[in-house]
């Protein structure tokens, strides 16, 4: 299995690892202007980073906002190994995941029989492209399925209240209210417990709900943000990858600082509150839109006189 890490990268905070590999490839191998690398594109892309075991950038990929795939990359030793496969898959996923029908790419004529193992197909003639023989391609996309609608019976069960008396039921408490979310997601932690919320789960939901268009965000209040840069947190790592839509804050007051509790709650009236932060008993409900309101605003209040943590700004991973 090939052993590499792929991340979401933002063009601002990860332009020196995105350009590495860019200007190896573009500008060193194919002799592409280095004027012509970076564009206006970039600051508004979705970019996709590939890793290797030691965190070195290996590959890239962007998505534009108008559904183009370009700045597909990947380093002379690991090509051949999947590399490119993986950073496309990504990219393809994230776009029907934005509600994209159709994605569009440039790709080297050398290049098309790679595209075409995906579905894209070539359209019209080949062209110059700084020197190098280039097509269009385009991926049709079907649209994800919409989700089953529930009977009376399901309804009238996830407005009841659940009770969580352990670990394992808070897993499934927090896996369906992050799931269910649509656009907004508010986490109140001491320190993030990695058991909740460092797991494939969650994280892939929080991904979701941040590239799901402008309105998305994901806040997480932090009581103990060393705490949970101590325990090398995927999440705040995918947090520095969409720093616009997943973002931290600890409270700076005493009062909520001693705050005792714990809570996730979404935008779609699901909830899940341990009454003391350090435990795993609590309530979950699934659609209950006053009670979701009502620890909205609490966190709203919170939120506004919270602070951005400086632990978690930039973390060597």
């Amino acid at each position: 299995m090939l052993d590499l890490r792929l991340d979401f990268a933002n063009f601002d905070a990860d332009r020196r690892d995105l350009l590495a590999v860019r200007e190896e490839v573009f500008v060193a191998e194919q002799k592409v202007p280095l004027e012509l690398e970076v564009d206006a594109d970039d600051a508004r892309s979705i970019h996709v980073i590939a890793r290797d075991p030691d965190g070195r950038p290996i590959g890239t990929g962007r998505l534009t906002p108008d559904g183009r795939i370009g700045r597909m990359a990947v380093l002379r030793p690991w090509r051949g190994q999947g590399v490119g496969s993986a950073i496309l898959r990504s990219l393809i996923e994230t776009a029907r995941e934005r509600g994209a029908r159709e994605l569009s790419l440039s790709s080297q004529v050398s290049a098309e029989p790679f595209y075409a193992r995906f579905g894209f197909v070539a359209e019209g003639e080949p062209y110059d492209d700084a020197g190098i023989p280039h097509r269009t391609m385009r991926l049709a996309l079907a649209p994800l399925a919409e989700p089953p609608r529930r009977s009376v019976a399901e309804k009238a069960k996830r407005e009841q209240a659940r009770e969580i008396d352990s670990l394992e039921a808070a897993r499934e408490a927090v896996d369906q209210i992050a799931a269910d979310a649509r656009r907004g997601l508010s986490i109140y932690s001491r320190d993030l417990e990695p058991d909740l919320y460092d797991r494939a789960p969650v994280l892939e939901a929080i991904k979701r709900i941040a590239l799901s268009g402008r309105e998305a965000k994901v806040r997480i209040l932090v009581q103990e943000p060393a705490l949970a840069a101590g325990h090398g947190h995927r999440l705040i790592h995918l947090a520095q990858r969409l720093p616009t839509a997943i973002e931290f804050r600890t409270p700076v007051i005493e009062e909520d600082r001693q705050y005792p509790s714990a809570f996730i709650v979404n935008d779609g009236g699901g909830l899940l509150l341990r009454p003391i932060g350090s435990r795993w008993d609590g309530e979950a409900r699934f659609a209950a839109p006053g009670s979701a309101r009502q620890l909205r605003d609490h966190f709203d209040q919170v939120w506004q006189r919270s602070e951005p943590p400086p632990e978690l700004r930039r973390l060597a991973f």
